[in-house]
């Protein structure tokens, strides 16, 4: 659980850290949306580990732990809720179980945070180079350019997954995630795309995102 609290000078810190020490200020907010966004975390959050772990992909790792501090920051706020909201026991005993929930998603966050922590201590075993060797799709971290023709077209108007076979399970838009995108969901320049698929097909959408191509 992160430290609640201003934030000290932080200066070149990766995403992660800076929202690890970033000041939680209260927001008027649903606990159900809350618990959707933990709900969501929670599915994404166990894939990006185990692909970064599998790929050595540290770009991967570092999206695992901001996507765990950002967990500690939704428990944090669904627990400010609960105390605010209870105003009798009755009240306290319905928001226990919520609260169980929240805590059971942040443990499964903390456990993708173990896994991609291996990482950094470049554990060599013998069985991940084989697993990569037979895996026929890889999971991939894309940046789109301002400059590529992606921009501001829908993820059905490019047909990424007839032309390059890359499913985008998730697009990142500042501290905002877009889970499993629809269709029509437009990229914009500085989205941060999570795909999966074949090599050859990541790497084509990867130059496409980057304005090295014109076209898919």
């Amino acid at each position: 659980m992160k430290e609640m609290g201003k934030s000290p000078s932080r200066g070149k810190l990766p995403k992660w850290k800076e929202e690890e020490l970033e000041e939680v200020e209260y927001e008027p907010r649903s606990i159900k949306d809350i618990l959707i966004e933990m709900k969501n975390i929670s599915e994404l959050i166990i894939d990006l580990a185990y692909s970064s772990l599998l790929f050595d992909n540290k770009e991967l790792a570092e999206e695992v732990k901001y996507l765990e501090a950002r967990m500690d920051t939704l428990n944090y706020e669904i627990r400010l809720i609960a105390m605010m909201a209870a105003r009798n026991k009755r009240d306290a005993e319905r928001l226990t179980a919520i609260l169980q929930i929240a805590e059971a998603a942040e443990t499964i966050s903390d456990a993708a945070g173990d896994i991609v922590d291996i990482i950094s201590l470049k554990l060599d075993h013998p069985i991940l180079p084989r697993l990569i060797r037979e895996s026929d799709e890889t999971i991939k971290k894309l940046v789109v350019s301002d400059k590529s023709k992606a921009c501001n077209k829908s993820i059905a108007e490019l047909r990424v997954a007839s032309e390059t076979g890359v499913r985008i399970i998730t697009i990142r838009r500042g501290k905002k995630w877009i889970y499993a995108p629809k269709k029509d969901e437009k990229l914009r320049a500085g989205d941060i795309v999570v795909g999966v698929g074949p090599k050859e097909g990541l790497d084509k959408f990867n130059a496409f995102l980057e304005g090295k191509t014109e076209g898919l």
